[in-house]
């Protein structure tokens, strides 16, 4: 008996050894801050820092409506009715049996009516069952640290998307006022030919330029019409529905926000708290496969009572109180090489969550790296603009004195118009970088489901 007990007491040791909860450190190092910052405090609901009303409702339509984010909602649901079914093994079962008979011999016939409850609970000595409830539970918390994640590429998504198509609005209306210009130009070229102040090249230059602008007015126009189509199916929306006003003029860039300190912002992005959540729930499944080793103690209680009427049936109870042990002694080596998959498994989980720290990290400096050197980008080209512009001026007034040819006209009037197209575009691009940034740093807010189900 004291060998027994020994033996017990050694078993119970080694088992809270082995299925203790471990400790998760981060697996790869952390700089002490980042390479720039700001003063403004970024909100949970990021979008808000553009001061964009239209940009604000776009989003939490989608948000409410989008397809893909459903889908998450319903992984949601999955995984918490996974993380109930396991919790339910912590509790008893009772079940209730019924049976009829009926028995016909020579001289009589009779029927019987049986009644039974059978409750059964195991005693989880090894915490195997709540090991793996443990798991299933954070596995849903690590789902939901993913619907966040969903929810803020989503509005990234979406807040892309609007701004280039109002940047493409503005192309399109930058574009036709280049063209009403280029068609003033020609009317003079051809009052000039008519004199027969210039040649018949410098008509068909400037026409060739005319056709030019169309061309890319139509390609812009269609570009506008993909885009539509792109943003309301992120609403949820066909194709062809109207989703927002026409705006055509971006906004001004929002101060830059603080970026915080790393280790703070690694733990408060969700996908970084996703696969945190996951290390530790594969750490349980590891404990729920090792304690699958040991032998499983169950207790059973049974009521039954029988009887050939009904009124008979609670006056002959039986009742019985069972203890069983199973023990494994032979599986092939099956629980062995579980053991040796869930611990895989959390080497996994482990190296996964490591790089999603270092791509959380990079992104925070490849949006800030990005930014800084498109707001040089930007500076450059106003400066090319004005530049450009006055070229334009003298090389009109040196084309209509006869000093210069129409070519130097063209080309001056051709690179002006080009940075004017350039400059709208990397004002875009200056948002989308911080677009970038703004997820970087996001840390997702609370997510609730649409009153009448998810």
């Amino acid at each position: 008996m004291r060998r027994a007990s020994a033996i017990l007491f050694l078993c119970l040791l080694v088992v809270s050894c082995t299925t203790a909860p471990k400790e998760i450190k981060t697996p790869v190092p952390v700089p002490a801050g980042f390479s720039a910052t700001g003063n403004d405090v970024l909100p949970e609901k990021w979008w808000r820092s553009f001061g964009d009303t239209e940009l604000d409702g776009l989003v939490e339509r989608a948000l409410a409506d989008n397809p893909g984010l459903r889908v998450v909602w319903g992984r949601l649901a999955e995984a918490e009715a996974a993380a109930r079914k396991a919790s339910a093994a912590r509790w008893p079962s009772l079940d209730g049996e019924m049976g009829l008979s009926w028995t016909k011999t020579p001289s009589s016939d009779s029927m019987g009516v049986a009644l039974g409850l059978v409750a059964s609970y195991e005693l989880d000595l090894w915490g195997r069952v709540r090991s793996a409830q443990a798991a299933s539970a954070l596995s849903a918390r690590a789902t939901e640290q993913q619907l966040r994640s969903a929810a803020i590429t989503l509005s990234a998504q979406v807040a892309v998307t609007w701004y280039t198509l109002v940047e493409q609005r503005g192309q399109v209306k930058l574009l036709k006022r280049q063209l009403r210009t280029n068609e003033k130009v020609l009317e003079l070229v051809t009052l000039r030919f008519r004199r027969g102040q210039v040649g018949a090249a410098d008509v068909l230059e400037q026409r060739q330029l005319v056709e030019a602008r169309r061309g890319d007015i139509a390609g812009a126009e269609a570009r506008v019409a993909v885009l539509s189509h792109q943003l309301a199916i992120l609403l949820g929306q066909p194709p062809t529905a109207t989703v927002a006003k026409t705006v055509d003029s971006l906004p001004r860039l929002p101060s830059l926000p603080g970026t915080g300190l790393p280790s703070e912002t690694i733990q408060s992005r969700p996908d970084v708290r996703e696969a945190y959540l996951n290390v530790l729930a594969a750490d349980r499944r590891v404990a729920s496969a090792v304690a699958d080793q040991f032998p499983r103690i169950g207790l059973v209680a049974t009521a039954e009572t029988s009887a050939e009427k009904v009124r008979e049936l609670f006056e002959n109870w039986l009742a019985v109180l069972a203890a069983n042990v199973v023990a494994p002694l032979f599986d092939a080596g099956e629980r062995r090489a579980e053991v040796e998959r869930t611990r895989a498994v959390l080497s996994q989980r482990l190296h996964e969550y490591g790089q999603v720290i270092l791509a959380a990290l990079a992104e925070v400096e490849d949006a800030l790296a990005q930014e800084r050197q498109q707001q040089e980008l930007r500076a450059s080209l106003e400066k090319q603009l004005r530049l450009a512009a006055q070229v334009v001026e003298r090389t009109e007034d040196s084309y209509t004195g006869g000093a210069v040819d129409y070519l130097r006209v063209l080309n001056a009037l051709q690179t002006h118009q080009a940075r004017q197209r350039d400059c709208l575009q990397a004002h875009r691009q200056l948002l989308e970088y911080r677009i970038n940034l703004c997820r970087a740093l996001g840390s997702g807010w609370e997510m609730r489901t649409r009153k009448g189900g998810t």
